[in-house]
């Protein structure tokens, strides 16, 4: 049997189509808008995800770029997935890395880190598109306060499936029986689909929460159609099947539910209100040092 064909079996599950529907709000993030899927006052988490930004997409003419200044994080992974473009990352640790489509830069945050994500002088010289998703993991408990790391991972290191008329990369995680090299904290399904019209794409249903942002295109589930920039979220245990209307391509995103409710304030996640104080009061201190080749320049705590 297939992946694709030992996705299909529904097992007895009800078929289902989606329970929440997000239409994400418009926030700048260093010069150019994007798309903010989570958290919305319809959901705040799917699995350990608590953050999910649609980023474009987004025009730059030569000399122009992203600048988002060094910033900082605590109690989350950030995990940024471009489709086009290009972003340079640096951060406290001395990381500096660019990041190119179908790759992944994956930063632990845990007790703090800070970081600065900006268009490279070689990116600014010509025009170019940046489309991309950046998201935030909430690390569980016990990890919340681990040391800070950071990852690459060139595309051609995440499991690909194929078959008529799909393509599916597993950017972290499990999904259909294939298991990203990406190192998560708990039970993570997260994954880049692209379908022409017509193919026909059964969800995992070995995850307990699961999500699909419509990059591109428009879906069919169950007879009700989706258009592109929703977020769609589906019950647990229900048997999902998208059918693309258009091409389409689509992330899909879940896995365990946290153990906990989490706070998020600014850059900020923890399941502890005080922590987030401490935070707080580290950033206005300049405790979480400074980021090499990207230490003139700081956001400020917001008021």
């Amino acid at each position: 049997m297939s992946w694709l064909s030992n996705a299909a079996a529904d097992n007895g599950a009800p078929a289902g189509t989606a329970d929440i529907v997000v239409e994400p709000s418009s926030k700048d993030l260093g010069g150019f808008r994007v798309r903010r899927a989570l958290p919305s006052i319809k959901k705040r988490m799917v699995g350990p995800f608590v953050f999910l930004d649609h980023m474009g997409p987004a025009r730059f003419e030569a000399g122009q770029g992203i600048d988002v200044r060094p910033h900082p994080h605590i109690g989350l992974a950030t995990l940024t997935y471009l489709v086009e473009g290009s972003i340079f990352h640096r951060d406290t640790l001395g990381s500096a890395q660019d990041i190119l489509p179908g790759e992944v830069n994956w930063m632990t945050a845990g007790r703090g880190i800070a970081h600065s994500e900006r268009s490279s002088p070689a990116s600014r010289q010509i025009g170019r598109q940046m489309t991309g998703v950046q998201s935030w993991i909430a690390l569980p408990k016990i990890f919340e306060e681990t040391n800070p790391a950071f990852f690459h991972h060139d595309g051609a290191n995440l499991p690909e499936l194929t078959d008529s008329g799909l393509k599916v990369r597993v950017i972290a995680g499990s999904a259909y029986g294939e298991t990203s090299p990406v190192q998560t904290f708990s039970g993570t399904l997260y994954a880049d689909a692209i379908l022409e019209t017509g193919a026909f794409l059964p969800l995992p249903q070995d995850h307990v929460e699961r999500s699909v942002y419509i990059l591109q295109g428009s879906i069919e589930i169950a007879g009700e159609e989706f258009s592109e920039h929703r977020l769609l979220i589906f019950r647990p245990g229900d048997h999902i099947s998208i059918r693309a209307i258009t091409p389409a391509r689509i992330i899909i995103a879940g896995g365990e539910p946290l153990d906990g409710e989490r706070h998020i304030w600014w850059n900020f996640v923890s399941s502890s209100k005080d922590r987030i104080e401490q935070a707080k009061a580290d950033w206005k201190a300049g405790k979480f040092g400074l980021v090499p080749g990207d230490d003139q320049e700081f956001i400020p705590l917001p008021d």
